[in-house]
């Protein structure tokens, strides 16, 4: 892990962040990392994958789309792109755009570069990229810029009644 991360296991934290409580409150096991944020990074989760010093393929972006009208949540990883038509076909629909950025603020509650699958004020239909699989655990934002939580690919599916889909193109 790099110098200027820190990690903390649940029973270390203090107040958190609905993420946080809403794992906690599940009973599933998971590790907060937190890393000092620069504001003028171009890339919120590549950051948070050199702070943390785990690999790109590991650490996965959450992303806000509007699938035929209704926003859904795409889980990728960091060092890959949302493919938004496997987004759309993954979850019966036909056509995907990114959401507006205010919209997708104001239905996780969460603010961009801080959003997270988990403890969202209006639970919405998540995809996880197959590619979590992979991995034993992964890292997703936990619900602010410089925070993450690392968890296992199972276990967040199981929370988000997330579908597994190939949705991440390099």
């Amino acid at each position: 892990m790099a110098k200027n991360a820190t990690k903390k296991t649940k029973k270390q934290q203090s107040g958190g962040t609905p993420a946080t409580v809403a794992l906690t409150a599940a009973g599933i096991p998971f590790t907060v990392h937190t890393y000092d944020h620069d504001p003028s990074s171009p890339s919120y989760g590549e950051e948070a994958a050199e702070a943390l010093g785990v690999s790109p393929d590991r650490v996965f972006k959450t992303l806000v789309a509007d699938v035929d009208g209704a926003l859904t949540v795409a889980v990728v990883p960091v060092a890959g792109r949302l493919d938004l038509k496997a987004l759309a076909s993954a979850v019966g629909g036909k056509r995907a755009t990114m959401a507006d950025p205010a919209a997708a603020e104001r239905t996780t509650g969460y603010v961009r570069g801080g959003i997270s699958p988990l403890g969202q004020r209006k639970r919405l239909p998540t995809v996880l990229d197959a590619s979590a699989s992979a991995h034993g655990t992964i890292c997703v934002s936990a619900g602010r810029r410089g925070l993450e939580v690392e968890l296992s690919p199972t276990d967040l599916a199981s929370l988000t009644s997330a579908t597994l889909a190939p949705i991440a193109r390099a």
